[in-house]
């Protein structure tokens, strides 16, 4: 094989392997707030469900950590297919069983090149479902292996992976109480440490009472 035939192959190896590999890592979001209830002002959503977001991601668990006065923390567990939503109004932890989708998607769509955020040109997924529109901007540079969440149905999780392959750079979620749009502000490649997804020692938990 000549010198310059193995150097391409090289490198077409590297940025497929480079993109193969699911992102771990650190994605910090900005959160905004369209309410849908008059008795409910838009900063009064922002400021209990917080403006900033810190997301942390390895292999199939994920934390969010919050800077709103109500809600503090979310964690995904993996193995037990667990998301834990820690408030401030409570010393427990709920969860929630992520085999439940509650919600149903009636129709999905893909389109390409909607918009670019942090220097990554992101496609758009949009999940119409009964709640409302959940609409998702990715690059697949943040790459996310959908096999790892194959029974987070909840929050239609599994079903957005699929269809993108990436953690998202923003995300526009209806709900029936207010539009939320979260807007990403810094990607950080790095290293966790596999003790910072499980439960801070000692915490009591509940599951959720879903109506």
């Amino acid at each position: 094989m000549k010198k310059t035939h193995l150097i391409i192959l090289l490198i077409i190896l590297s940025v497929f392997t480079a993109f193969g590999q699911a992102f771990e890592g650190k994605i910090v979001y900005s959160n905004s707030y369209k309410s849908k209830n008059q008795q409910m002002p838009d900063q009064q959503w922002q400021t209990m469900l917080g403006s900033t977001q810190e997301y942390f991601i390895k292999d199939g668990d994920y934390k969010s950590i919050s800077n709103g006065s109500l809600m503090q923390w979310q964690l995904y567990v993996n193995k037990d297919n667990k998301l834990y939503n820690k408030m401030s109004n409570s010393e427990m932890a709920v969860w929630n069983d992520c085999n439940n989708q509650g919600d149903e998607v009636l129709k999905t769509e893909v389109n390409k090149g909607v918009t670019e955020i942090l220097g990554y040109k992101c496609d758009e997924v949009v999940l119409f479902c009964k709640s409302g529109a959940q609409r998702y901007y990715f690059n697949s540079k943040l790459s996310v292996d959908p096999k790892l969440f194959i029974n987070h149905k909840f929050g239609n999780w599994y079903q957005y992976l699929l269809l993108s392959k990436a953690l998202p750079l923003k995300t526009v979620i209806e709900t029936a109480q207010f539009t939320m749009t979260s807007v990403a502000t810094e990607v950080k490649v790095e290293k966790l440490d596999g003790k910072q997804f499980q439960l801070p020692a000692g915490i009591q938990t509940q599951k959720a009472h879903i109506d």
